[in-house]
């Protein structure tokens, strides 16, 4: 039986975090005297910690200061989940989505620890068939492969995603599928048009009781 798939990401869509991992990130570059402003770093958050560290400071940063630096962003997020929540209508996106008879799955790209804290906190464990977090892909967002790993779990084929950056947009595309953008994670409606998001909105709030069946497509393989 083909069911419907809605692929959600967590970070700027379901919870509002993204500033927080920004924060986190900074503090961690500077424990590490990596100068990066706050700014550029929030251009990336999104984008998976293993192409982060490079696209904010550079291959050689990344070299030597990689894998501490991600370890040092995962410390110091921690250290704020508590002043994280969820986004306005994010549970009743994800209840109205599994009332409907559609499989939800959250489709992240970040830790796993995170990814489980946010289904806690958003109190929608049994609504969510699948989580996936970034030791489920090689290859984190821009790239595809944890859509393609969430569809395998939900033995999915038809589906949609919804998400917060261009990056978001981006992973759909590589593998056939339409995104629906809020602005809740900080980029311009402009920004996400452009990169090819299908629909934005302001926040999950407004995607309660949305229409799915045409934004629905066979994801490529």
């Amino acid at each position: 039986m083909d069911t419907p798939v809605v692929l959600l990401d967590i970070d700027g869509t379901l919870v509002d975090s993204t500033y927080h991992h920004a924060i986190a990130w900074h503090r961690a570059f500077g424990a590490h005297h990596v100068e990066v402003p706050l700014w550029r770093i929030h251009r990336t958050i999104g984008m998976g910690g293993d192409k982060l560290v490079t696209e904010v400071a550079g291959d050689a940063v990344e070299a030597v200061h990689g894998d501490d630096l991600r370890a040092r962003w995962e410390e110091e997020y921690a250290a704020l989940l508590d002043e994280v929540s969820p986004l306005p209508g994010a549970r009743d996106l994800v209840l109205d989505l599994h009332q409907r008879g559609l499989a939800v799955v959250l489709a992240s790209s970040g830790a796993e620890r995170f990814s489980h804290e946010a289904v806690r906190l958003l109190d929608v464990g049994d609504e969510v068939a699948a989580v996936t977090s970034s030791s489920d892909a090689e290859e984190s967002k821009p790239d595809a492969d944890i859509l393609t790993v969430a569809l395998d779990r939900v033995s999915g084929e038809r589906a949609v995603v919804v998400g917060d950056t261009p990056f978001d947009v981006e992973a759909a595309a590589r593998i056939g599928l339409a995104c629906v953008a809020v602005l809740t994670g900080g980029y311009a409606r402009a920004e996400l048009e452009e990169a090819g998001a299908a629909l934005v909105v302001e926040a999950a709030a407004d995607l309660v009781g949305h229409e799915w069946a045409p934004l629905m497509r066979t994801a490529r393989r």
